[in-house]
């Protein structure tokens, strides 16, 4: 019967929608810095990033370049990208695909899960106590992982009362847009000072763009780094990747 074979293609499609995602953590997990390569048009403070935008193209760079995971940026007023562009690539993607926006309702989760995200970054700064927890409870229940950003102290003790597994220190105050890589620096040792480092993986965000910055954060015990705009400027993608993680 036409009934038959039309909910028969049905399963088929749902299993497909149910596939499992490849993990951002096992990829943190590998041996030496690891690198989360964005790709991104543009920025609030710099603007056009890269005149001749082409993100499939950007990603088969980072692939061969050696980075562990991609990271797409999918915010459109701010930062002119789109989740068409994530979409787009996750067919084709042979690395974890996280979704870096600002999330701030778990419909967006949701979102994400079907443009075909395995992470998505989630911001403590812009949601409360409760909400961070909600966000996380329903990214892990959709197979999802979820990068947990913090800024500071209080972002900090916020996400450790959290299941959190994957944690990022964004070295860019989000208020001003100032960086300073000590801001990794000083969440670390406080993260070890509680006792609280344990399985986490932890990855320093923002103002990376030479070997001596990865080394400093690799030697403070950052896990990976994700890198957006250094990337995306250089000539040669593959060759900075390599150069940042020391091979």
């Amino acid at each position: 019967m036409i009934l038959d074979s039309i909910v028969a293609e049905k399963v088929r499609e749902v299993a497909e929608l149910k596939s499992p995602r490849t993990s951002l953590f096992h990829a943190l997990s590998e041996p030496g810095l690891s690198v989360i390569a964005e790709i991104k048009k543009a920025s609030p403070s710099r603007g056009i990033i890269c005149e001749h935008f082409d993100p499939q193209h950007q990603m088969e760079v980072y692939e061969k370049g050696g980075a562990a995971a991609v990271s797409v940026l999918t915010d459109r007023t701010f930062f002119q990208g789109s989740g068409f562009i994530l979409r787009e690539l996750r067919d084709k993607a042979q690395l974890p695909l996280l979704r870096k926006d600002f999330l701030i309702e778990p419909i967006q989760v949701d979102e994400s899960y079907f443009l075909g995200a395995d992470a998505v970054l989630l911001i403590a700064r812009i949601l409360e106590g409760p909400g961070l927890r909600n966000m996380l409870e329903r990214v892990y229940s959709l197979g999802m992982e979820a990068l947990v950003e913090i800024h500071n102290e209080d972002d900090l003790h916020l996400v450790l009362e959290t299941p959190a597994k994957i944690i990022g220190i964004n070295n860019r105050d989000l208020e001003d847009f100032k960086v300073d890589l000590s801001v990794s620096e000083r969440l670390i040792r406080e993260m070890e000072r509680l006792g609280a480092r344990g399985e986490k993986r932890i990855v320093s965000e923002s103002g990376i763009a030479s070997r001596e910055q990865a080394a400093r954060l690799e030697d403070a015990g950052v896990d990976g780094i994700l890198v957006g705009e250094s990337l995306m400027r250089s000539p040669d993608p593959a060759g900075l990747i390599a150069v940042l993680k020391g091979s």
